[in-house]
């Protein structure tokens, strides 16, 4: 039997601990999750991050590694900071997560459906029915409780109840003389009731997204919106970008059942939190359309990831789905249908289905093109002639993942700079800052390149300092070997370090934008349309909403277009689902468009290596270049 230790794990915000007994060699994270202590790994426990960093504070572990003294530095190792993802426990000990979580006030963009939007037809499928069936009084009728109902309803509704109401029918068909609710969702029986009930019938809507997840309860009657809600995916702690988490759960039941399990913890919870807020009850709700990932989609349901993560990507189902909430199960909502949308190819999923139905690029006259820029960034072009599609994961750097003072867009997060003879930066909630989030990464990256800091293949500024202001010049540091730009004092920052950009995080940002600027280009090049051609940029994601246009082109995250012909789109995918929860023709009309798509898979095409290697610049593919 393998030795074991015990690992303690201080919460500094409320002096107590939590701890594991684990078998000797057991990695820090591991420990830590057997503990019920959260500790993010944002890269997926691959040691390319610093999200994990925590403090031995006693006991033995393993030396620290090479990953260990580039992402924490030579000061930090030999102050016993290690990254939990590479250390492992050799001895009893006791460990001080650090820092912290201090992200609060997070920037999520659920967005609703325009109520002057009169582009879909109103048809959400479930519809209730008071009825008083002939209960069966002779027994030489040949006939039972389920004709009863049936002979009381519409011709159209399927001859046929859920195993759950056939075991209800008998009590409740004669607790009110035959008086009995029916609730249909399309041609099926999915609900009865004893007696003549209300006439409620809700629905929701949910964007199950890498970062976060968002949802909306609304009226199925009338279309009105009741309540929204969102917050941050807890399954981040386990990888910020798809494949972290696909390669996290790949192969291990339990560690899927985990992931599993954080989604329909908070979807359910955002049940609760709805109808709380709407005053309603979860009963009644009948409809539930949840759009996400290929990798989303599948957790949800409790299907294997394994393969998703691998060549050839193949999902488990593609088609749309309708499942009965129980058998799901979400508990807060017992009588609903939840319907999926339609997976288009691999790592195209459901969320890029719900983008097209929002915005309709599927009849438009003109070639246009649709890129949602996130962790997992697809690019979708093309008119009523016909539509392509692609992935271009782009992976979390535009979240702040990966990034050294990388966060998400919360209080205290540098959004947006500007640059004269010094930096200004803006900060959300205008607090001392914390971090960097991805719209503020892409701004000062775009404000650098103009004020001569960086050349357009991304590299600091070597020599002729004398050249720039004196202030700009003093903010050029050294973190062992790693050239980096202060931004922020530790002594004016509001966690008491400095706050820096590096050239590994400008390296991180270049990667991330080429994925989605190379998508664009591959996707022009197989349809031929250039610039000139594209009648629209339609940009969508909780994300593109906050980016500056005028930034992301200047670092070629998106192509130069026009200003005009650049539009954000909000989160198009949580508008599509909404479509298609108040609207059946729209969910039918997914099902068709998703046979129709063409997708590219840019990995298996010849000419994209190339591509993408010249988007990775933040110029033209023949700089400039700043003085040697």
């Amino acid at each position: 039997m393998a030795e074991t230790v015990t690992v303690g794990f201080e919460k500094s915000e409320s002096g107590g601990e939590c701890s594991s007994r684990v078998a000797v060699g057991t990695l820090l994270l591991d420990a830590a999750t057997e503990a019920g202590c959260d500790i993010t790994a944002t890269c997926g426990r691959r040691g390319r991050c610093r999200s994990c960093r925590v403090k031995l504070v006693s006991g033995g572990f393993s030396p620290p590694t090479v990953q260990d003294r580039v992402q924490l530095g030579h000061d930090d190792v030999q102050e016993n900071y290690r990254l939990a993802c590479q250390t492992r426990v050799i001895a009893d000990g006791r460990v001080l997560p650090a820092p912290p979580s201090s992200e609060t006030g997070h920037q999520i963009r659920g967005d609703s459906i325009d109520s002057s939007r009169r582009d879909y037809v109103f048809d959400p499928g479930v519809r209730k029915y008071k009825i008083v069936a002939a209960i069966p009084l002779d027994e030489n009728e040949q006939s039972s409780d389920v004709d009863a109902v049936c002979d009381a309803l519409p011709d159209n509704i399927v001859r046929r109840l859920p195993m759950d109401l056939l075991r209800r029918l008998p009590n409740l068909l004669r607790g009110d003389s035959g008086k009995v609710t029916v609730t249909c969702f399309n041609d099926d029986i999915i609900n009865l009731e004893a007696g003549h009930n209300s006439d409620q019938i809700f629905g929701m809507a949910f964007d199950i997204g890498t970062t976060s997840i968002v949802g909306t309860l609304i009226d199925l009657t009338s279309g009105e919106e009741l309540a929204s809600v969102s917050n941050v995916n807890p399954q981040a702690v386990y990888g910020a970008d798809l494949m972290s988490r696909l390669a996290y759960g790949q192969f291990d039941e339990k560690k899927i059942a985990v992931l599993r399990g954080r989604v329909l913890s908070i979807v359910n919870e955002f049940i609760d939190e709805a109808c709380e807020k709407a005053n309603v009850t979860g009963d009644d709700i009948y409809k539930i359309v949840v759009v996400g990932n290929t990798c989303m989609h599948h957790l949800f349901l409790g299907i294997d990831t394994s393969y998703v993560g691998l060549a050839p990507y193949a999902p488990t189902v593609s088609d749309g789905l309708v499942i009965p909430a129980k058998d799901i199960p979400l508990k807060r909502a017992p009588n609903a249908q939840v319907c999926l949308l339609p997976i288009v190819a691999g790592f195209v999923g459901a969320d890029t289905m719900a983008a097209i139905l929002a915005t309709k690029i599927y009849q438009s006259d003109e070639v246009r093109a649709l890129v949602d820029i996130g962790t997992n960034g697809e690019v979708v072009m093309g008119s009523k002639a016909g539509l392509m599609a692609c992935s271009a994961p782009a992976g979390p750097a535009l979240e702040g993942g990966q990034i050294q003072h990388g966060m998400r867009a919360a209080l205290g997060a540098i959004e947006k700079a500007t640059i004269d003879e010094d930096v200004h930066l803006g900060v959300v909630g205008d607090l001392p800052p914390i971090g960097i989030c991805g719209s503020g990464l892409i701004d000062l990256v775009a404000k650098m390149l103009d004020a001569g800091i960086l050349n357009t293949m991304g590299r600091f500024r070597d020599k002729e300092f004398d050249s720039l202001p004196p202030a700009l010049a003093a903010r050029f540091v050294s973190q062992g070997k790693i050239r980096a730009f202060l931004l922020v004092q530790a002594g004016e920052s509001g966690k008491d370090e400095s706050i820096v950009l590096t050239q590994m995080d400008i390296r991180q940002l270049q990667l991330a934008k080429a994925a989605i600027y190379a998508g664009v280009l591959m996707l022009q090049e197989l349809m031929s349309t250039n610039d000139d051609d594209l009648a629209e940029l339609m940009i969508c994601g909780g994300f593109g909403s906050y980016i500056d246009i005028e930034s992301a082109v200047r670092i070629r995250l998106i192509p130069d277009l026009p200003l005009e012909r650049i539009s954000f789109q909000g989160n198009a995918a949580h508008i599509g689902a909404q479509l298609a929860l108040l609207s059946e023709t729209e969910r039918q009309k997914a099902e068709e468009l998703a046979r129709t798509i063409h997708h590219v898979s840019l990995a298996t095409r010849p000419e994209f290596q190339d591509i993408f290697v010249e988007a990775c610049n933040l110029g033209s593919s023949k700089p400039e270049k700043l003085p040697a």
